[in-house]
């Protein structure tokens, strides 16, 4: 008697379970791509799949069967039933064994709040905290707190996490017979996993839904109608993609964030991986075994694809390391925000930068790719063809300070160092930046120097930081916009049918490191922007694999596939910018004795006041051109003229004896004048003549 008396004082000083306090786990985050499709899920604390819900989105018939199943008196009795108590206690007297338990739903949920040995002072312990649940809480209260915490097996915890993962539908829509199977689960979930053990489940789902008959809480119909529903399980697949930027979002998320509605396009997603592969697999020979790709879309600055590598499971190439975040150098691809700072200053496309061999101050001597010098071009030609001499001279002009401040205001955080760091190679892409924000400075391009944070998520709202800001003028965007969209100018060193080029409107600009570690290639409409990357996480060199040939082919596909998902309209220049007609050769407003002119984009109030006077002099001598073919001209042959007979003639502005070396895409012809016959052959070519220490580039095509 002492010994009860004490147990029953030692329960009383016990602390009383407060009502909403008993457990604070978090749900499990679940990611949803913009159009609502489950992109990840992750566990909870627990490692549960854990989805509470309110019980009026559980359904009734989940209450009664738990109820007929587990605790048919449970709205009666005040936490412990003691007529359940000595029925079990007989009953496992007479078989000498517990064959029978007597534990409540409140004493179950009381057993998930605080899990305690099952000895008789944890069962005590567990039914005096069912007695203080029944005082703090309601029975809807109790009801509700113990269909989000029971646990149905497969790392499922509560009705609404189990009905979706078995049933593929919410707790709320559960049929009579899928509730009598989830309640038959409660007293072992994995004895009765019907995925597992689908007759053990059905048999046990039957015994659930006769109890309810027996209750009166289904009739006879219903009742018949349950045990001839199918047992149609089918568990569903946990989603697992994009796995770089899901892991990305989660960490920017508040505690407890339940769901998020990504601004993710998963059909985007799951193509960008495929394109990534596929030409990965043709790359393999090349030492080149990875690459990443984002695609934003420009007026919200939503992340519509973020693939961080190729295969996020590739132990053996770093495959969970993101290259959508990696710190890379950019090479040529941060020339277009130089040459966008210098039309705001003294320079304009179709002015002419001579390219040679040029020692900067503290003796920084760049090449270009080729390892030519072209003499005097257009920056519309210099940019398009990434000559880089010429972007340094700009640089020059413009100061590295002021081209660090335009670029951190355009979101490369990343280039945190001070400007004497980097120097005049920054142009060039000596600092190290990440491939979301390349994305985004091309994206605020494509808005007319329009920064915004990149936006990850939806509901709730996830972003980068900061906000709207205007760092480059319309104008000054839209000219270099239309150098890149210009794919005649970047044929003398890319070729009229590069991957750059597409059938629609769309600037792009590729990038290579030194020594071929990393090549990049970005594309953007005014809708929408794709950067790519391509090389070796562990910064091995590839086998002279540039921008064009590595990461270009993989933008040409998304461009494709993303102008079908979301058409984009043509560029149209704002205003403030006019179109004049130049001369080709000076890139002065053309006077009347220039034979060769075109149109050219100028910003308002910049047009030089000097026209050309047709001589085409400037402070360094004659500009030489090469005046026939013109560029981009297209020839037939004639079948009714033998072959041998139907000739071209080459012809440079200089002298007809000058000395000049004719380069045929790439091969040196014989013929060393200034006028030289060509056999003509089908095909596309890529003409170049030096002469007088100047170079010239056209391209043309011949068809059969």
């Amino acid at each position: 008697m002492k010994k009860l008396v004490y147990l029953v004082v030692c329960l009383m000083l016990l602390p009383r379970p407060v009502g909403g306090e008993e457990v604070s786990l978090a749900p499990s985050l679940q990611i949803y791509d913009r159009y609502g499709v489950p992109v990840r899920g992750y566990l909870s604390e627990n490692q549960t799949y854990y989805r509470p819900v309110p019980l009026e989105q559980i359904s009734p018939w989940l209450v009664l069967a738990a109820v007929a199943a587990e605790d048919k008196r449970f709205f009666v009795h005040s936490g412990v039933d003691y007529k359940a108590v000595l029925r079990a206690a007989w009953q496992n007297a007479l078989a000498g064994e517990v064959v029978s338990g007597a534990s409540t739903i409140t004493q179950q949920l009381a057993r998930v709040i605080e899990p305690r040995p099952r000895t008789l002072w944890g069962k005590a312990k567990e039914a005096w905290n069912a007695l203080m649940l029944e005082r703090g809480k309601t029975k809807e209260e109790i009801l509700e707190e113990y269909f989000n915490l029971l646990e149905f097996g497969n790392l499922t915890q509560g009705a609404q996490a189990a009905a979706y993962y078995y049933f593929g539908c919410s707790a709320e829509e559960l049929s009579v017979a899928q509730a009598a199977m989830l309640a038959g689960m409660i007293q072992s979930p994995v004895r009765f996993d019907p995925s597992k053990h689908p007759q053990t489940a059905k048999k046990r789902r039957n015994a659930v839904l006769k109890l309810m008959r027996q209750n009166g809480f289904i009739d006879e119909s219903v009742y018949q109608t349950a045990l001839k529903e199918p047992l149609s399980v089918q568990p569903a697949v946990r989603p697992f993609s994009a796995p770089h930027f899901t892991r990305y979002l989660a960490s920017l998320l508040p505690p407890a964030t339940a769901d998020v509605y990504s601004t993710l396009d998963s059909r985007l997603q799951t193509r960008a991986g495929e394109i990534i592969q596929n030409q990965l697999a043709k790359l393999q020979d090349e030492n080149v075994t990875n690459a990443a790709a984002v695609v934003l879309d420009n007026q919200t600055g939503g992340v519509l694809a973020y693939v961080g590598s190729a295969d996020f499971y590739d132990e053996a190439h770093s495959g969970q390391v993101d290259g959508v975040r990696a710190l890379r150098q950019p090479g040529s691809a941060l020339k277009p925000f130089v040459y966008a700072l210098g039309f705001e200053k003294d320079f304009y496309p179709s002015g002419l930068i001579k390219d040679e061999d040029t020692f900067f101050p503290g003796g920084y001597r760049p090449r270009n790719y080729d390892g030519s010098f072209h003499g005097f071009v257009s920056a519309r030609e210099a940019l398009a063809c990434s000559y880089n001499i010429p972007v340094v001279k700009v640089a020059e002009k413009v100061g590295v300070p002021n081209i660090l401040s335009a670029l951190r205001g355009l979101g490369f955080d990343s280039l945190s160092r001070p400007a004497d760091f980097y120097g005049l190679g920054l142009s060039l892409g000596s600092g190290e930046v990440r491939l979301l924000e390349l994305a985004n400075a091309y994206a605020s391009l494509a808005r007319g120097g329009l920064y915004k944070p990149v936006l990850l998520a939806q509901t709730p709202a996830v972003s980068g930081p900061g906000g709207p800001k205007q760092v480059l003028s319309p104008q000054s965007a839209f000219l270099v916009t239309d150098i890149l969209a210009d794919n005649s100018a970047r044929a003398a060193a890319f070729g009229l049918n590069s991957p750059l080029n597409v059938p629609f409107d769309m600037a792009a600009k590729t990038g290579t490191s030194k020594d071929y570690r990393d090549n990049f290639a970005v594309g953007y409409t005014p809708r929408w922007t794709i950067a790519v990357w391509a090389g070796n996480f562990d910064g091995a060199p590839m086998r002279r694999v540039s921008g064009v040939s590595g990461a270009a082919p993989i933008l040409h596909d998304l461009a494709v596939y993303m102008q079908r998902l979301y058409p984009s309209p043509s560029f149209k220049a704002p205003r403030g910018v006019s179109a004049v007609t130049v001369c080709a050769q000076s890139g002065l407003p053309a006077g009347e004795n220039c034979a060769q002119t075109r149109l050219d984009y100028f910003i308002k109030g910049r047009v030089p006041a000097e026209k050309c006077d047709g001589k085409h002099k400037n402070k360094e001598g004659e500009k030489m051109k090469i005046i026939s073919p013109s560029h981009k001209d297209v020839f037939k042959m004639d079948p009714s003229v033998p072959p041998e007979s139907q000739q071209l003639k080459f012809q440079a502005s200089v002298p007809q004896n000058e000395p000049c070396l004719w380069l045929l895409n790439g091969e040196t012809l014989p013929q060393q004048t200034s006028a030289v016959w060509w056999q003509i052959q089908p095909g596309q070519f890529t003409l170049q003549a030096d002469c007088q220490g100047q170079t010239d580039r056209i391209v043309f095509e011949v068809l059969p």
